[in-house]
This record gives structure tokens, sequence and C-alpha cells, in this order.
């Protein structure tokens, strides 16, 4: 009876594991809109500008643009 119940609980316990990676695996990155982060492209890497975002901020002007811009970049935009 013991070895049943061993058998019972491993198979929920599998079950169970089996859809937490099923869910995460369909998760998409917080910083990508829909279906940008998407793909094989190892560095992740999203659009620039708003339409690459998941929300829109509260403000964006052509300063926030050109940095969104050159985001990998070690050197500032020259619009600063």
């Amino acid at each position: 009876m013991a070895l049943f119940k061993l058998a019972a609980a491993a198979t929920v316990g599998y079950f169970i594991w089996k859809a937490s990676k099923q869910t995460a695996s369909n998760a998409e990155p917080a910083a990508f809109a829909t279906g940008e982060g998407s793909g094989e492209n190892f560095s992740k890497v999203r659009s620039a500008g708003t339409e690459g975002m998941r929300s829109d901020p509260p403000k964006w002007d052509k300063v926030d643009q050109a940095g969104d811009e050159s985001f990998p970049a070690s050197d500032p935009p020259s619009t600063y």
C-alpha cells in the first residue's frame, strides 16, 4: 500500500513539474512588446523606441529616443 501511495505522489509531482515548465517557457520577457522577444536571437535585444516596449512610458522625447537607439554602445548620442 505504501508503494502505491509513493507512486501516486511521484506521478502527481511529475505532472505539476511538467505544467510549470510549459508555463515558464511560454512567458515573454517583460521588456519586450508582444512578439518582440521571440526567435533564436541569443542576445535578445529589443527594437528601439516605444513600439518595442510592452508598455508606453509616461513621456518620451527625442533625447529618450536617441538614448534608446544607442543603448548597447558605450558612447552617448550626439543630442545630449
